[in-house]
């Protein structure tokens, strides 16, 4: 009797003959129809070295598959790299990306009626897109990523992407040679794997080990490396046992196992689209999670982590400081970490870190001990006050003093801004508003690290504030609050900024405040319409079109 659902729906009633012709024709034997069918979501590519490198994980995948008894179907999701794309019109298909690679692989799944499917992803989008689709179809799955890149080197300093956009800020303020700017551009990426720091790949795959939706470990190994082969294709014989014992992401991606995730990022001092990410996953989940949520954990959570963008180490260093199992430890021995979350291997969270020990290594300081953290609460803090009233996002690590009272500086668009700011037209106490960048109004919501970025390079990270409804790069520092809504396109009340208003950015109080009069705000408002659409045909347009807010992950289905 067949086991698997496909192989059912293919030997049962006159559909038989020609369905099962159609597996014929790729090779497929009599035998072969009672074996689970497994999706592999492959989203290797030459778009990006994030994903450049997938191939191999892939075909170790498959040959996994096959040798625990399943047979493996290849398809394909597509991917947007963020650090090519940024500062350009292309920036604003990477959230559109998270939401076409979810559709996916829901579509392959669900159309093809798999058993299970193994899903191996890199760049940003590529996790919580992946995890989204997992969701909704609910068939047992798991992540590989595709793990880190190696750092570059120039000088005798280590080298990552951000790197090249501080520079380019060094550069325009006089404090770099052109020659240096070269050498940076030409070697901070020395080859394949995803952004090095605790950046927006490596946070979604850390929070995902956290999760258990990934195996333990393998989320901050580097790409080059033989071991992420080896755990891709020990991540397919866990799934086909996962298969079998008919274990699903519903199963394990729960609230109290988002809470362990958000526990995890708030620990390595991860990027704030974590929070958008998790809100979204946590809707495809249909488990109740709100933007809320994150200050909660976030207050009760110390950052242990001495990580990039905002600290000293990489993605790799934090690997060979014991990886993410450390932290987790960790936070379980101090109550912050539930530990009867199941995790795809069929243990819990403390089955699977029995052996990990309650402290650091004494002979690294990735990971610093537990009374001794970089900082004693977390560093996504959620802002509320009569600029965003559903919330924004700031992430408060790296700042001598998160507070700031300035004029507001206001641009409609990302390139206005990094213009200004390249022209030294930005100074000491600004608060520059980028607006009209959310969900809605990018659209797409585009991440801001070429104005972030230069600011940095400029000498300008710790005395200019800067808030967008739009989104910040994972490598992103500096006082900044992104996410802000309701968006401008929306008429949210960051539309009505003008230039020279005062306002202030307090993340002690969790403020975010227009310093003008409730009466004068709203007349202001009299007469707004919200601006044509920038794109009126294609995925722009049904993104705009569909999108919810920010504060409830920039969904397309919350209907």
């Amino acid at each position: 009797m067949p086991i698997n659902r496909r192989s059912r729906n293919i030997t049962e009633g006159k559909a038989r003959a020609p369905n099962r012709s159609m597996y014929y024709a790729m090779g497929y034997e009599d035998g072969d129809f009672v074996k689970p069918m497994v999706g592999v979501a492959n989203g290797h590519s030459t778009i990006t070295p994030c994903n450049s490198g997938l191939q191999k994980l892939a075909d170790a995948a498959i040959a996994g598959i096959e040798e625990a008894g399943g047979n493996a179907q290849v398809f394909g999701t597509p991917t947007i790299s963020d650090g090519m794309a940024m500062g350009t019109e292309g920036m604003k298909y990477s959230l559109v990306s998270r939401e076409v690679i979810s559709d996916c692989i829901e579509t392959c799944v669900q159309g093809q009626w798999m058993d299970g499917v193994l899903v191996v992803g890199g760049c940003d989008k590529n996790m919580p897109g992946g995890l989204m689709g997992m969701l909704r179809a609910n068939v047992p799955a798991i992540f590989v990523y595709g793990g880190t890149i190696l750092p570059g080197s120039y000088q005798g300093r280590d080298l990552n992407i951000v790197s090249v956009f501080e520079a380019v800020g060094e550069n325009a303020a006089g404090r770099l040679s052109d020659h240096d700017l070269n050498e940076i551009e030409h070697r901070a990426i020395p080859g394949p794997g995803s952004c090095g720091g605790m950046y927006t790949a490596n946070t979604m795959s850390s929070a995902f080990e956290a999760l258990g939706i990934s195996l333990a470990y393998s989320s901050t190994m580097a790409n080059p490396h033989e071991e992420k082969v080896d755990s891709a294709r020990e991540s397919a014989k866990v799934l086909i046992e996962a298969i079998k014992n008919d274990l699903k992401p519903r199963d394990i991606v729960t609230r109290k196992s988002i809470e362990n995730a958000v526990s995890v990022i708030m620990a390595t001092g991860g990027s704030t689209n974590a929070v958008l990410h998790f809100l979204a996953i946590a809707h495809a989940a249909e488990v109740e999670w709100t933007i809320d949520d994150f200050e909660r954990v976030r207050q009760k959570t110390p950052v242990l982590c001495d990580l990039k963008p905002s600290g000293k180490y990489l993605a790799v260093d934090l690997h060979r400081a014991g990886g993410i199992p450390q932290v987790m430890k960790m936070l379980l021995n101090a109550g912050l970490l539930h530990g009867d979350c199941i995790t795809i291997t069929g243990q819990t969270i403390a089955e699977v870190l029995k052996d990990v020990a309650v402290a650091p290594r004494a002979d690294q300081d990735v990971i610093r001990p537990f009374d001794q953290p970089m900082y004693a609460q977390g560093h996504l803090a959620i802002l509320k006050g009569n600029l965003s009233p559903e919330g924004a996002v700031a992430k408060i690590t790296g700042l001598k003093n998160p507070v700031i009272t300035g004029p507001a500086r206001v641009f409609d668009d990302e390139q206005s801004a990094l213009q200004a700011i390249l022209a030294g037209k930005i100074v000491a106490g600004d608060v520059m508003v980028l607006r009209y960048l959310g969900p809605k109004g990018g659209p797409g919501m585009p991440e801001m690290l070429a104005p972030t970025g230069a600011l940095i390079g400029a000498g300008l990270g710790e005395s200019v504030g800067l808030i967008t409804d739009g989104r910040f790069s994972g490598g992103t520092w500096g006082m900044v609050v992104g996410h802000v809504a309701p968006e401008a396109a929306a008429g949210g009340n960051i539309a009505f900024v003008q230039e020279n208003d005062s306002i202030t950015i307090d993340a002690r109080q969790l403020l975010l405040q227009l310093n003008i009069s409730d009466a004068e705000l709203a007349q202001r408002k009299v007469g707004w319409t919200p601006p044509a659409p920038r794109y009126t045909r294609g995925v722009q347009a049904k993104f705009a079109f569909n999108a919810s807010t920010a504060s409830r992950g920039a969904v397309l289905d919350d209907y």
